[in-house]
């Protein structure tokens, strides 16, 4: 089972809301996902990002791929480097 983390759309037309969520590969982009380990909110000032680290990195660690945007908002938060060491055991 390939696994991604990414966004799921949520909000009104103009004002998009998204969460954080785990899903496997095929399933529609809002459709059934396995596990919600975050949020995000693009429109508030400045943007509000929330997620779970350590479910993040358990996900990464078993093999789940982050989706290029939520990747940019992990190196931001420093998730990637956790699962970076976390692989390597430092």
């Amino acid at each position: 089972m390939a696994t991604k983390i990414r966004l799921k759309r949520m909000g009104s037309k103009k004002k998009p809301f998204y969460r954080v969520v785990v899903a496997e590969t095929g399933a529609p982009r809002d459709g059934r996902f396995i596990e919600e380990i975050g949020t995000y909110n693009p429109i508030a000032e400045p943007t509000e990002f929330s997620v779970d680290e350590e479910q993040a990195v358990k996900w990464m660690l078993e093999g789940a791929k982050p989706s290029d945007t939520v990747r940019s908002l992990f190196s931001n938060r420093g998730i990637m480097t956790k699962v970076h060491e976390a692989k390597n055991g430092k």
